[in-house]
């Protein structure tokens, strides 16, 4: 079996003034809902078994989702309150089956071998496995670090950056790996997790050049317009 969870309970904020009041994961993309995209792409590497992680406006997500894929094999998992990238995984995580699982961001898309990816983090026998793209100039998303085995060094705050490895949001992590942490206890993945557990785990980064977009600002949501009808 083949597992994903989405996290799709962001608010949107940045995007509200061109998608109005829908998730973000909804928002059209070429009269396409954004998910779309990323459930097709999966089910092309057979993945058989999606849980989203819902939060705002979830009904909105799991009507279109029931209504478009009738036969998909889905699961549900809803945050009663806001719990950061850390507790809405941790939450997740308790539907997951396999022993490891997928997790992606419902509002990024990374054009990547999928198989490449889950080969990685079972060859080298990973509890975590993180997508990171080589990108210029920006400012908009932390660095990361990394040794020449690949291991994680540490996770750098935004800020200008000639050149560096951006964390895709793409990861691969072992089922058990957040039994620790309570259930419906807000926490950040990266800052509160996986930062304090550098030494403690196999964390390794998965190179990866595919093309790259996030759509949480309006900038790169018109650009994925744009970009997706030379894709898709």
């Amino acid at each position: 079996m083949k597992e994903v969870i989405i996290l799709a309970g962001g608010f949107g904020t940045r995007l509200k003034s061109v998608i109005n009041d829908k998730p973000k994961c909804l928002a059209e993309v070429n009269e396409r809902p954004f998910i779309s995209y990323l459930v097709d792409s999966l089910l092309k590497y057979n993945y058989n078994r999606f849980i989203f992680s819902l939060g705002y406006l979830k009904e909105h997500v799991i009507e279109y989702i029931m209504t478009t894929y009738p036969n998909l094999n889905v699961v549900f998992s809803v945050e009663e309150q806001p719990l950061l990238t850390g507790g809405a995984i941790r939450l997740a995580l308790d539907y997951v089956k396999s022993d490891s699982v997928l997790i992606l961001n419902a509002d990024t898309y990374l054009g990547i071998d999928l198989n490449c990816l889950y080969q990685y983090h079972i060859k080298e026998n990973l509890d975590i496995t993180i997508t990171l793209k080589p990108l210029y100039n920006f400012d908009r998303y932390g660095s990361v670090k990394f040794d020449k085995e690949k291991k994680i060094l540490s996770f750098d705050e935004k800020q200008l950056t000639d050149f560096g490895y951006i964390n895709c949001g793409y990861i691969y992590i072992k089922k058990n790996i957040l039994n620790n942490y309570p259930i419906n206890s807000p926490f950040s993945f990266e800052k509160d997790f996986i930062n304090k557990h550098l030494d403690l785990f196999k964390i390794n980064a998965f190179i990866d050049e595919s093309y790259f977009i996030d759509i949480g600002i309006p900038e790169d949501y018109l650009k994925a317009s744009l970009d997706f009808k030379n894709i898709f």
